[in-house]
C-alpha cells in the first residue's frame, strides 16, 4: 500500500504544530486560565504558525489569500475542540487529557478540511 506523501508531510508538520499548540494550551491551563480561553489563545497563535507550515511543507501552496479560509476552518475547529473538552470533562477526565484527546481529533479533521477546502487543487 502506497502512503500518500502529503499525508506523511502533514503528520510530520502536524506533530510540530500540535506540540507547539499543546505547549501553549497546557501552559495556560497550568496558569489557571479557563480552558476555553486557553484553547482560544493557543488556536490563535497556532493558526499563524500552522498556516505557513501547512501551506509550504504539506500543500506546496504559499497563497496568502487562503489565510481567510484557513481562519474559518480554525474557528470551526475551536468550537469542536472546546465541545470535546467539555464532554470529556463530564466524565471526570482532567483538562490536560481531554485537551490532548481533543487536539488529536481536531488535527485529523484539520487535514481533511485543509486538503479539500483551503488548499484544494483547482
Amino acid at each position: 500500500m502506497k502512503i500518500d506523501k502529503q499525508i506523511v508531510n502533514f503528520i510530520k508538520v502536524g506533530i510540530v504544530n500540535t506540540l507547539f499548540y499543546y505547549a501553549i494550551y497546557s501552559s495556560l491551563i497550568y496558569m489557571n486560565f479557563n480552558y476555553k480561553l486557553s484553547v482560544l489563545i493557543a488556536t490563535t497563535i497556532g493558526v499563524l504558525f500552522s498556516f505557513k507550515t501547512f501551506g509550504k511543507f504539506v500543500f506546496n501552496n504559499n497563497d496568502k489569500a487562503l489565510v481567510f479560509k484557513f481562519i474559518l476552518i480554525y474557528i470551526l475547529l475551536y468550537v469542536i475542540n472546546i465541545s470535546i473538552i467539555s464532554i470529556l470533562n463530564n466524565y471526570a477526565i482532567n483538562f490536560y487529557m481531554s485537551g490532548l484527546v481533543a487536539t488529536l481529533l481536531c488535527a485529523m479533521l484539520s487535514f481533511v478540511l485543509n486538503k479539500f477546502y483551503v488548499f484544494k487543487k483547482r
